[in-house]
């Protein structure tokens, strides 16, 4: 058990950011990563996914608190999910106001 608490975040998280890396660059690529018309708002998109990875970590910390499970193993494993739920927001937020 031990060694899959040390591993297992690991290989999620890994292939979460990845996943988010590939996508990201194959955006890059075509040219069609989110613009936004506004300096705010443009900021606010770039900055989507770190606050994902800052809200995954707290919810990390508090569930690591609250439940008989490693610290380290819950601030990865949200800090990954939040990775991802940062980038699904980036996408949701980019492509808001594109079709009005």
């Amino acid at each position: 058990m031990g060694f899959f608490m040390a591993i297992a975040p690991v290989v999620i998280v890994g292939g979460i950011v990845v996943f988010v890396i590939q996508r990201l660059q194959h955006k890059y690529n075509q040219g069609s990563l989110g613009k936004k018309k506004t300096k705010g708002a443009q900021n606010l998109l770039d900055s989507l996914i770190p606050m994902g990875m800052l809200f995954g970590c707290a919810v990390g910390v508090i569930l690591g608190m609250l439940f008989p499970i490693s610290l380290a193993f819950t601030v990865s494993l949200g800090a990954g999910i939040g990775y991802l739920f940062g980038y699904l927001a980036y996408e949701v937020y980019s492509k808001k106001g594109e079709y009005s």
